[in-house]
């Protein structure tokens, strides 16, 4: 081989490692095909707090309730819930909707190469009791029973657990200890990296403020669904809120009136990533799925057919 092969070679494999070594470290891709009013956007408001915008429903579970009862027939323990449903229509929301799965950083576009649903389990419902962030990745594969598998046994493993189960709670543990000088510095530093996108995987990992929504099942604690504010640190654009499981009278479309099962539902979203008609199409499939909740028992990659 001549000097000149063995050169062109050697950038090559340089450039391959590159490229592997930044799709490792952003786990996203840059979305270029964006509009000039959404690149200007990420100038005028470089701030993800302040491109907020906030939806709030009430979604019917009326038929959820009856197949959730049918699902948890003869079952004791390990139940179940609207909560795994939620989850799992969240999940097949974002893959039918990428654009959904989409965050600003650093005043550019990008959208992630998975999905990923966080949230947060109090380890005792007690005043003092710690939170423990969890995450889910869902698969195309993934139905709501291997969801709902998966979120109990990751849920039931944290409260067994005293002490952190790893990762983010972890590392927040360790940084907690540092004086308040040095975490200045330490966290003003993780900021300027996550800027540039350069935040180690290892402080990513488990962050709910780098998954694709993170939400918080306020039914579980007896409250209504709240505005909960975005995040400028991290990638994370949709923050979702579920409300309590009661009865409400609602017309129907036939113009009666019926006292249904339903939940209410809040959406805080980055406006820099969409419009409002992609954010209420994609509201509407949730309400479409809930109502629909055969739809659960089909694979994630299995599209809905829903009709907008």
């Amino acid at each position: 081989m001549s000097n000149l092969d063995q050169k062109e070679t050697s950038v090559m494999t340089t450039s391959a490692r590159q490229d592997k070594h930044k799709k490792k470290r952003r786990t996203s891709h840059r979305v270029k095909d964006v509009t000039g009013m959404q690149t200007v956007m990420g100038h005028l408001m470089p701030n993800r707090t302040e491109a907020e915008v906030y939806l709030s429903d009430i979604i019917d579970v009326t038929e959820l309730v009856k197949f959730l009862e049918k699902k948890n027939q003869g079952k004791t323990e390990e139940k179940m819930t609207i909560f795994h449903c939620i989850i799992a229509a969240l999940s097949r929301m974002v893959m039918e909707r990428p654009v959904m799965n989409r965050y600003v950083q650093g005043r550019r576009m990008y959208e992630r190469d998975q999905i990923s649903i966080s949230f947060v389990c109090k380890r005792r419902f007690t005043d003092h009791a710690e939170e423990a962030l969890m995450v889910f990745v869902p698969k195309e594969t993934d139905t709501v029973d291997s969801i709902s598998k998966h979120i109990i046994g990751d849920v039931r493993e944290t409260r067994e657990s005293e002490t952190s189960t790893g990762g983010i709670d972890a590392i927040l543990d360790l940084f907690a200890k540092f004086p308040r000088p040095i975490l200045m510095f330490v966290v003003k530093m993780i900021r300027w990296l996550d800027f540039w996108g350069l935040v180690p995987y290892a402080i990513q990992e488990g962050d709910p403020n780098y998954t694709t929504i993170l939400c918080s099942n306020l039914g579980s604690i007896k409250c209504p669904s709240v505005y909960h504010h975005l995040n400028n640190y991290g990638t994370n654009s949709v923050m979702v809120t579920i409300g309590t499981l009661h009865k409400e009278e609602l017309v129907m479309e036939n113009g009666e009136k019926e006292i249904r099962d339903v939940i209410d539902i809040g959406a805080t979203l980055d406006e820099r990533i969409g419009d409002g008609f992609y954010f209420a199409r994609s509201l509407k499939l949730i309400k479409h799925i809930c109502a629909h909740p055969e739809l659960l028992d089909k694979p994630l990659g299995e599209p809905s057919q829903f009709e907008y």
